[in-house]
């Protein structure tokens, strides 16, 4: 087998433009081109009243649950606008929905107490569901977030606050990038989210292009993002195992490997 097993193959990659890197140049290791599309932009909540009114009291709560590394980001960076020391207040706990997102907290100074063995939402419900009854919960998440976690936690009995930490909105960029990508081929388009699923498909219509694109493998980094797209009518040709950037990575190398062969 080559050592550059992508060699000469362009992946779109859609991640938020100040995330893309890592998944970038794991492709570029293999050979690939990567074509960075971002289909995300993270912009401030329309109201920093909840955020802020939770950061005051975070010594109230239990459990901390943070789904993304953006959730992370965005309470360190509205703290420091409080001129609050964002600390881990005793007793409370910290979980993170990945290994991703579990750095991000730690290089903040959490502890992180609870990692799902799968890095999706019904996994860590189900996992955190026999030790939070009768506790109070603040997850901090985007603005339109799936409810299976605050759902889940409150049917186990726990007290559960959301708050909005961010927004992801579709790049006014996006339409032309895309377009521009797709004029020189692309072998195969991955997602990192739902979110990228569904902001790409706005970006192909804005751009007036057909959906789902044609001749392009989707390459999906877990199963929540496969349901997405095949919701969008796009479905997925390989999905990751785990469901983290090295396995979309390899997804990506066996997926285009298969249709070689």
């Amino acid at each position: 087998m080559s050592a550059l097993p992508l060699l000469g193959r362009r992946v779109m990659v859609t991640r938020a433009a100040h995330q893309a890197g890592k998944l970038s140049e794991g492709l570029r290791a293999l050979g690939a081109e990567p074509v960075e599309v971002a289909v995300l932009e993270i912009r401030p909540p329309e109201s920093f009243a909840p955020l802020d009114a939770a950061l005051r009291r975070l010594d109230s709560y239990d459990w901390l649950i943070l789904t993304s590394g953006n959730a992370v980001r965005a309470l360190a960076e509205r703290a420091a606008a409080l001129g609050i020391a964002l600390a881990q207040p005793v007793g409370m706990k910290v979980a993170a929905i990945g290994e991703a997102t579990a750095a991000a907290a730690r290089l903040m100074g959490f502890t992180v107490a609870f990692v799902p063995a799968t890095y999706v939402a019904e996994s860590l419900a189900d996992g955190m569901s026999a030790q939070v009854t009768g506790r109070r919960i603040l997850i901090a998440q985007a603005a339109v977030a799936r409810d299976v976690i605050p759902d889940g936690l409150r049917a186990a009995g726990a007290e559960v606050d959301v708050v909005e930490a961010y927004r992801n909105v579709l790049p006014d960029a996006a339409p032309e990038q895309l377009r521009q990508a797709l004029g020189k081929g692309i072998a195969a388009a991955t997602f990192t989210s739902s979110s990228s699923a569904t902001h790409l498909a706005e970006a192909a219509r804005v751009a007036g292009i057909a959906w789902p694109l044609a001749g392009v493998p989707a390459v999906s980094i877990g199963p929540i993002t496969s349901q997405t797209l095949r919701e969008l009518g796009w479905l997925p040709a390989a999905e990751a195992n785990p469901s983290d950037i090295p396995g979309l990575i390899a997804a990506v190398g066996a997926c285009l490997a298969s249709l070689t062969r």
